[in-house]
């Protein structure tokens, strides 16, 4: 071949190469980059029992998590909004709004009241919780996540407002319902049997209006996050220093008990990571007594039923204590 001829060649080739540089760098560059945040919205009674902590901590170790806002729920929602205050400012993530949702009537203790009051980065009022969460869905249709870890007053006010609004949520992952193990059936003692669950029975109506939505529900219920975090596990977590594990430790003192049960922190590992709670379709009733029964029919939430403790704390321990 011609000396011109084999210099064509060769920069055609080259050329070729060039072309076909660019278009994997454009096609496999841009599909390996790492995902948007999913948007996430927090409804919950934190200030009674201390999980609700301890998942809203995994929320802001959670760089997968957009947390568009925290809205509380149940029982004196102010100064529980008045908490989430708190315990975002400590952390240094003042700017996530804080929404409150209607009052109700309970005997439960607020045992985290005085953390609450302590006048550290509260605001001197919050917006509406239901009008917060109808307000973000419209403005990102089809992309929020609703986390559900109190009882459903926030929804069941929501839907009643706009249930078509409502239902452009992309999902509801929910702590709450019992299907087969009750409280203190931790798989190894003699069963127990369904018993009402705390966030359906606080609010039994706004429950089976969730239920009926037709939203996607992904269920955590008490037959997979009944999760005690032992003394060991503890000590490791409070010692690290770091803002979220010492905005940890002055609420887990105040609640005034030892081991703790992460139930609500499972819906945040779950989401980041859903081989911890893995699914199954169910169709679920809520019936008059605040029992999930499931029943034969299309499936209107998927429901974890089993979960792995050990790998859990692995995940969790390292997601929350890291630097």
């Amino acid at each position: 071949m011609a000396p011109r001829n084999l210099l064509r060649e060769f920069l055609k080739a080259s050329l070729s190469a060039i072309v076909l540089c660019v278009l994997s760098y454009l096609c496999f560059g841009q599909s390996s980059a790492s995902p948007a945040p999913e948007k996430i919205i927090i409804d919950t009674d934190i200030g009674d029992d201390i999980d609700d902590a301890f998942a809203l901590a995994l929320a802001l170790r959670s760089p997968e998590l957009q947390i568009l806002g925290v809205t509380t729920t149940f029982g004196d929602t102010e100064t529980r909004a008045k908490l989430v205050d708190r315990f975002l400012g400590e952390v240094g993530r003042s700017d996530i709004p804080v929404a409150a949702g209607a009052p109700t009537i309970t005997k439960n203790p607020l045992t985290q009241r005085r953390y609450a009051e302590g006048g550290h980065f509260a605001k001197a009022s919050h917006p509406d919780a239901s009008g917060f969460l109808l307000e973000q869905i419209r403005r990102y249709p089809g992309q929020i996540t609703l986390i559900a870890i109190g009882p459903l007053v926030n929804l069941g006010a929501a839907i009643d407002k706009d249930g078509a609004t409502f239902r452009k949520l992309k999902r509801v992952v929910l702590m709450g319902g019992c299907i087969k193990r009750g409280y203190g059936d931790l798989g190894y003692t003699a069963p127990r049997g369904p018993q009402p669950e705390w966030n359906i029975l606080n609010d039994i109506p706004s429950a089976q209006k969730l239920f009926a939505s037709g939203v996607p529900l992904y269920v955590m219920p008490l037959d997979s996050t009944q999760l005690k975090m032992d003394e060991v596990k503890r000590a490791f977590l409070f010692s690290q220093g770091t803002p979220v594990t010492d905005a940890l430790t002055l609420p887990y003192h105040q609640w005034g008990q030892e081991t703790p049960t992460l139930f609500d922190p499972m819906t945040i590992a779950f989401i980041v990571n859903p081989g911890l709670c893995p699914v199954q379709p169910m169709r679920i009733r809520v019936d008059e007594k605040g029992l999930t029964r499931p029943e034969e029919g299309a499936p209107n939430a998927q429901v974890c039923l089993d979960s792995n403790p050990d790998e859990f704390f692995r995940f969790y321990l390292k997601r929350v204590a890291g630097p």
